[in-house]
Formats: C-alpha cells, structure tokens, sequence
C-alpha cells in the first residue's frame, strides 16, 4: 500500500520551477499586453512565446528587481516608464515614424523640432506603464498570495531572464525594422531615448525621496469598490484618446485621467488599511478595460469580423478567470498585509536575499505588496 501511495505522490509531483510564479508573469505579460488589448486574434495566440520574451521578461525582471531591493510601486512605474522608452524610442521607434504601421500616429500634436506627436507619445508610453508592466505585475502577485512580495529568482533564474529580455529586443526590433518601412530614427533621437531610459532606471533604483517620507496620512484606505470604480473610469477615460479628433481635448482627457489615477493611489496607499486587495482592485479595473477596449479594435493583423469577435470573447472570459483565481488567493493571508506605495516603514521590512539565495529558503515576514 505504501509503495502505491509513495507511486502516486511521485507521479503528481511538479518542477519546482513550474510552480514558480515567475512563470506564470512571463507568459501573463504579452497576453495582457497584445491579446487582451486586442491588437492579435486567437489565431496568433502562437506569437505569445517569441512575445514574451521581450514583455514576459521585462516585467519578471523589473519586478525582481525591485522586490530584491526592497523598493515600491514607483520604482516598478519608473522601471516601467524606461522599458517603454527602449521599445517605442528604440526598437519599434513608433515614437518618430510618420508611417508606422500606416496609422500616421504622428498627426495628432507633432512638434516638428522634435520629430514626435504629443498624443502618441503620452499615449503608448503610458499604456506600456499601466497595461504591459505594472497590472500584469499586480496580478501575479495577487495570485502569489503569501509569496506576492518575496523575490521569485535566484541567480540563475535572473541570468535567463535578462538573456530573455536582450533575446526579445532583438526579436521585437528584427521584425519591426524591415515590416515599417526600414525607418531609423536619428542619432539625436536615439540618444534622448536612452538618456531618458537611463535616468528613469537610475532614479528608480536610488531609493527615491517620497520612500523615505513613509505613511503620512491618517484615516483608512477606501473601499475596494471604490478604488475599482475611480480607476475604471480613470482607465477608460485614457482609451478615449483614439476616439477623440480634436488635438487639446484628448490629450487633456489622457493627462488629467493619469494624473487623478496616480494622485488617487498615492493618496489612498498612505491611509491605514491599504492592503494588497486595493492593488488587486485597481489591476481589475485595468485588465478590465482593455476587455471591454478591445470589442472596439480592429487589430494588427487581419482577420475577418467573426474571428475578432470570437478572440475578444475568449479573451474576456479568460481575463475574468485570471481576475477570480487572483482574488481567491490574493486572501491567503492578506487580513494583515499593508502596501505601501510611498512608505519606508516597507522599504526596511523588505527581504534581504543573497545573490544566488533561493526563495525557498527565504523568510516571508515581509509585508505583502509594497
């Protein structure tokens, strides 16, 4: 009886590093960046892998990064903001083609002097923030639960996932270049792409003053519904920028949704009570956006209306059911967790890891979600 008990629990047994959630962001990252978004049909859901080298390792790296350093959420936004200067400023240089993808996403706002549109710009930089980095990020480490805020990676694990990321910028460049008219941007461009990717990591990475002022706010954080509710509508008052014809209004309407949802949860993660759950509610919101956002695009790639009607449904009943295995682990002792966007008190709890150590061996007395 025993050697068919001992049988059957081998046959169960899974690869530690597929229970990794690390994994699991990998992949969730260019599903939420391209498919949920709309931009690819079910048809192309094979493009996932060669994606993901490039959106899955980027988010698993800035990720590991921060929670290593015992950083914030700025940090990941920041981290963020510099991975969507590198892919729109230098790999697809979007930022400066007049022509890419035949979209003439320039017209809106060109400033000629310096070869780009205000719209696009803040647009697709903000997206790459919001949508490609920080929700999937939020959602893995809901579904993480009591391991959402203790690195993933050892050594190893943060060598494959770098060379992933160098493997994926020549993939996402390789195939941009000779498909958008062999466009190069100049070296003057080139050059302010990098500086500015460069000083966003570098200020992400020096432990930033609004870490070290810690919870200034008293009175509690609002209610779930509340936070889903403001960014919702945060959310989907950014996705109407494509809608709106008239330059001022939409970049107005893009600029003042970013800053009353990023003003909203500064202000809310300082209040006592401010807990994984409110991060997992604005991430629901976000993801939910794009669901509802992509039953109104067109895509990149052709198909015909009955199979983009099919993709987006499949790809919103699966967006729910990421949304319900988050919320059902995102409670596997969160009664006590406290994120803190803006507070030292986080930074000091954060892990101390060796290079090379593994999670494993990890305490997990950190407060979930910083």
């Amino acid at each position: 009886m025993s050697t068919l008990t001992d049988t059957s629990s081998r046959r169960v047994a899974v690869p530690s590093w597929l229970r990794n959630p690390a994994l699991g962001l990998f992949f969730l990252a260019p599903l939420v960046a391209e498919f949920f978004l709309g931009d690819f049909p079910l048809t192309m859901i094979f493009a996932i892998i060669p994606l993901a080298l490039w959106y899955g390792g980027s988010a698993v790296l800035i990720r590991e990064v921060v929670r290593r350093r015992g950083l914030c959420w700025p940090s990941i936004l920041l981290l963020g903001s510099a991975f969507a200067v590198v892919e729109e400023g230098l790999l697809t240089m979007s930022l400066f083609n007049p022509d890419y993808a035949g979209a003439h996403l320039l017209d809106k706002g060109y400033i000629p002097a310096l070869g780009i549109g205000t719209t696009w710009t803040v647009y697709v930089l903000c997206l790459h923030v919001g949508w490609s980095i920080a929700t999937p990020i939020a959602l893995a480490e809901a579904a993480a639960g009591q391991r959402g805020n203790i690195p993933w990676l050892g050594r190893r694990g943060l060598i494959v996932t770098g060379v992933c990321v160098v493997l994926g910028a020549v993939f996402t460049f390789a195939t941009n270049y000779p498909q958008f008219g062999h466009f190069l941007a100049s070296p003057a461009q080139l050059l302010a792409c990098f500086i500015i990717a460069a000083s966003c990591v570098v200020v992400a990475l020096c432990r930033p003053v609004w870490i070290s002022r810690g919870r200034t706010r008293r009175g509690s954080a609002p209610s779930l519904w509340w936070v889903f509710a403001v960014i919702f509508l945060c959310a989907g008052a950014f996705q109407l920028d494509s809608a709106i014809d008239t330059t001022w209004i939409a970049d107005t309407t893009v600029v003042v949704a970013i800053v009353v949802a990023l003003g909203s949860l500064g202000w809310w993660s300082r209040s006592d009570g401010w807990s994984q759950r409110h991060v997992l509610a604005a991430a629901s919101a976000m993801l939910l956006t794009y669901t509802w956002h992509a039953f109104f695009s067109t895509g990149v790639v052709p198909s015909t209306p009955m199979v983009l009607l099919v993709s987006h449904i499949v790809y919103a009943v699966a967006a729910v059911a990421i949304l319900l295995i988050c919320w059902r682990r995102v409670g596997r002792g969160a009664g006590q967790d406290r994120v803190a966007v803006s507070s030292a008190d986080s930074a000091r709890r954060s892990l101390a890891i060796r290079p090379g150590a593994s999670t494993a061996t990890a305490p997990t007395t950190r407060s979930p979600s910083e």
